[in-house]
């Protein structure tokens, strides 16, 4: 399994010659070095309904043919806009061809703002647990520091976790430090942070708070094979 760090939450897994994406917010998204004509993907994993999670979802999935995978209400949200739809639940697991799919609990919101302001209630916001090719990614999504992590890291093994740091929307990087202790992850990635500046943080600094070698701030557009 391979990922690679796109700015914000924007995350890409390479998992059994399927390319999957996560919370692919291109456009209006001063930090990604992803356009959307870039993008080549089988799939797309969301988490929530915010606008700077969907982002060009339908889009993307239009130009690939990409099934989305999403929370229920969001994904039939989504789906009418005539793309391939896979509606999912919290604790819910899915064995797809590439890999197996389970819905974690997150606590934010989740509501899409179309362009005329309309607000549109978009369900119970998820963190998402990949597993293949004997390995476990754990995406939190947008989330505050919640107990049951430790029940996620006690029940997964974990090999690469994506945390926010942002504070202010989400986790800091004091909260985020804790998480990652609870879940036992063997890498952590710091996400949703630098994107606007009410969430700018120091992934490096962050890094620095969890065990020796733990920390993984990848920087925009690097790799890293799990």
């Amino acid at each position: 399994m391979q990922v690679s760090y796109h700015g914000h939450s924007v995350v890409q897994v390479m998992s059994k010659n399927k390319n999957i994406i996560i919370d692919p917010f291109i456009k209006g998204n001063p930090i990604t070095d992803l356009t959307v004509d870039q993008v080549k993907v089988d799939v797309i994993i969301l988490t929530h309904g915010h606008n700077d999670h969907v982002g060009d979802t339908v889009e993307i999935a239009k130009k690939n043919k990409a099934l989305v995978i999403a929370p229920y209400e969001l994904a039939v949200y989504i789906g009418k806009n005539g793309i391939d739809i896979h509606p999912m639940n919290l604790g819910g697991a899915y064995q797809f061809d590439f890999g197996t799919v389970k819905l974690t609990q997150a606590f934010h919101g989740s509501s899409y703002q179309e362009e005329d302001g309309t607000v549109v209630y978009t369900g119970m916001p998820s963190g998402v647990l990949i597993t293949a090719e004997d390995k476990t990614l754990y995406h939190a999504g947008d989330t505050a520091l919640f107990s049951d992590m430790k029940m996620i890291g006690e029940r997964h093994e974990i090999d690469i976790a994506f945390l926010p740091i942002g504070d202010n929307l989400t986790m800091g990087p004091d909260d985020a430090k804790d998480a990652a202790k609870w879940l036992k992850a063997k890498k952590v990635v710091p996400i949703h942070y630098d994107t606007f500046p009410h969430i700018k943080q120091d992934p490096i600094k962050f890094s620095e708070l969890l065990p020796e070698g733990v920390g993984l701030p990848l920087k925009v557009g690097e790799s890293y094979r799990v």
